[in-house]
């Protein structure tokens, strides 16, 4: 190093540090270098999550080691300035920085290195995965959009068990990986000064890791009896539909492949059991894009020449369903738009990526991309006509939005102001997406003004948002024994099962052992994504909710509101993206909500009808679970009093 400076380990940019040089200083080159080396690491991830191979695999592991031992170099350099005078938002800055990985970097370079291959191998193992039947010939294998479409779909009960475990059979290889993963972080995670990963994941939110805890138990408790009494109902259905024997599991527990979705967290496909008035309104938006995707495809057809090949015919599908799907993200940015935020950049439709690619392996599960930090803004799906991946796109766009208001702050800063936050600012719209907004945009029929009719629009709601609670709880939960140690790696599925029945009240139909990894059939245990910001998110956006349907003057019951086409509430939410992470999450809370706690108490009050009728339609009934787990599940650890800032969220990654 030049004489005067201070050399430290981590890559080239983080280096050498200049002598004299001021926390200010430091902060202000940080902020530099890190805005440079960015794209470099964003492209790479890209690559690899658009183009599965071992060529992008590579490339994203050693662009994300680059990246990590620069944070390694940039922590080491931080610490000249401990106990030093400096400006707030220098400290809060600092204290930033050892909170930017989700996966704390080991210093041992060697060490780093196997982590990033391992993290890179996960993923590309999640996207690649594929469950095959049959030999030779009559091979056959499906990925995970086929077998979601099983159990969105068939209701025969022994197809979806077979598409329900097919999913889970390909992450049983990611153990021996993953246990190792976990000892790395943890190792990451004590070299700045946490106990383990789990306490440095809960140290992001501007108070205690033991406070944190304690704020997600509080919040569940507020919400667990909507929870209960849904659980109940739908119990109810499946004992109708698939008879006593098969509609519940041992314990009153819902049988998990039956809900509609791989990890029993969005019910919304059951619709068609659950309904409470079938014949009050029509709420069938996905009738309504298929029809948009089928004249599409007719246009497509009738532009095809001379013979109609298979490849003439697959190609024309393929080109109706971009044109669906853009048309799917114009009608969600129309919303954002109507708000005052400006259109998306050009560069948006061009570089995303909307639909699976026919020739090529990806990551289909959706997410949202800031490539620069200037700019380049893209989401990355797989988009179906469905409304499902519908509303997807405008929990995406929230992710994107954010990016763009916070873009002009320093790059420290540009993060949500938590990480729950970044997650539920597109959800806060998909609540306005009121049976009166589909309406507008043409994708329902005139909502019928009837009791029933608001029953039905409650429960298509509540098949989402509320089913999601507790499975938004129990994977971090799962994450936190596992990283400190409570969780040992011989009992990684009894524990994910132990919880997902304390909470969730749902269980296997047939017996999971530890030669199964269940845990790594979820994206988010396979990308080492934290969970515990979906959770709150889904508290969050309630919040929100309301605070943006009072700006905009709504007077009625909240569940009626859509703040659609209104500017003031436009104004109040740009603000508050604005702020990204330049402040604590309480002050940003304040400016739009009024309040600074976390609150579950909108959830409840957009719920009331829905939670009324529930309870009636439950009266005589057997509601609740004995989940043999309640007592054996681990508790949410408490942890030593450290309250730094909040991190800032790897490319966000939707539930």
């Amino acid at each position: 190093a030049p004489p005067g400076a201070t050399a430290t380990t981590g890559s080239p940019a983080a280096a050498v540090a200049p002598a004299n040089e001021t926390a200010d200083q430091f902060i202000a080159r940080v902020n530099d270098e890190y805005r440079k080396s960015y794209p470099e690491l964003t492209s790479a991830q890209w690559l690899s999550s658009t183009y599965i191979n071992e060529d992008s695999e590579l490339v994203s592991a050693k662009a994300n080691e680059r990246y990590l031992a620069q944070l390694n170099g940039w922590i080491e350099q931080s610490r000249r300035f401990e106990g030093q005078k400096m400006s707030p938002d220098t400290a809060r800055a600092i204290s930033l920085l050892k909170l930017q990985a989700a996966m704390p970097p080991p210093k041992d370079p060697a060490k780093l290195a196997e982590l990033t291959a391992i993290a890179t191998r996960m993923e590309g193992a999640y996207g690649k995965g594929e469950y095959c039947k049959g030999e030779g010939p009559a091979k056959s294998c499906r990925q995970l959009g086929d077998l979601e479409d099983v159990l969105a779909k068939s209701r025969d009960y022994d197809e979806q068990l077979d598409a329900w475990q097919g999913w889970h059979s390909t992450a049983t290889s990611q153990r021996k990986d993953y246990s190792r993963f976990v000892a790395l972080i943890d190792e990451g995670a004590r070299d700045l000064g946490y106990a383990d990963a789990g306490e440095l994941w809960r140290s992001g939110y501007d108070m205690t890791p033991a406070e944190l805890s304690a704020e997600t138990d509080r919040l569940w408790g507020q919400v667990k009896p909507l929870y209960e009494q849904l659980h109940c109902y739908a119990g109810t259905k499946l004992d109708a539909k698939y008879g006593a024997q098969r509609g519940h599991v041992a314990g009153h527990m819902l049988p998990a492949h039956l809900m509609g979705n791989m990890w029993q967290q969005d019910w919304s496909n059951l619709w068609d059991l659950m309904a409470p008035y079938p014949n009050a309104g029509s709420l069938d938006v996905n009738a309504a894009l298929q029809a948009q995707y089928q004249k599409n495809l007719s246009a497509e057809n009738a532009k095809i020449t001379g013979e109609r090949s298979p490849a003439a015919l697959a190609e024309a599908e393929q080109t109706a369903l971009l044109a669906t799907a853009k048309q799917m993200n114009e009608r969600a940015q129309d919303f954002y738009t109507s708000l005052g935020m400006p259109k998306l950049p050009a560069s948006y439709w061009e570089r995303t990526q909307f639909i699976k690619p026919r020739d090529r392996d990806v990551v289909c599960h959706a997410s949202a991309w800031d490539m620069n930090m200037a700019g380049d803004v893209r989401t990355k799906t797989c988009t179906k006509p469905a409304e499902q991946d519908f509303t997807t796109i405008y929990h995406e766009l929230g992710h994107v939005y954010y990016y763009l208001a916070y873009n002009k702050l320093p790059p420290l800063f540009q993060a949500g102001a938590h990480d729950g936050f970044h997650e539920a600012i597109g959800d806060t719209i998909v609540l306005s997406m009121t049976p009166a907004y589909l309406h507008t945009i043409g994708l329902v029929d005139q909502p019928q003004v009837s009791n029933e009719a608001v029953l039905n629009a409650q429960m298509r709601m509540a098949l989402t948002k509320v089913a999601f609670l507790p499975f938004g709880l129990m994977i971090d939960r799962w994450r936190w024994g596992v990283f400190d140690g409570s969780i040992k790696p011989d009992q990684y599925n009894k524990a994910w099962w132990d919880l997902k029945a304390k909470y969730q009240g749902v269980a296997p139909p047939t017996p999971r052992g530890e030669d199964f990894f269940d845990a790594a059939a979820k994206y988010h245990v396979a990308a080492n994504t934290p969970y515990t910001r979906y959770f709150l998110a889904n508290i969050l956006q309630f919040q929100f909710y309301k605070a943006l349907c009072d700006a905009s003057g709504f007077k009625g019951p909240l569940y009626e509101c859509s703040f659609y086409g209104n500017p003031e509430a436009g104004r109040k939410y740009w603000a508050m993206l604005s702020k990204g992470a330049s402040q604590p999450w309480q002050k940003t809370m304040k400016e739009l909500t009024g309040g600074e706690k976390m609150d579950a108490s909108a959830v409840l009050e957009y719920f009331a009808p829905l939670q009324q009728w529930l309870k009636q339609q439950n009266e005589g009934k057997t509601c609740g679970w004995q989940a043999d787990a309640a007592t054996s599940a681990p508790p949410a650890p408490a942890a030593s009093p450290v309250a730094p800032a909040p991190p800032k969220p790897a490319v966000p990654a939707k539930a």
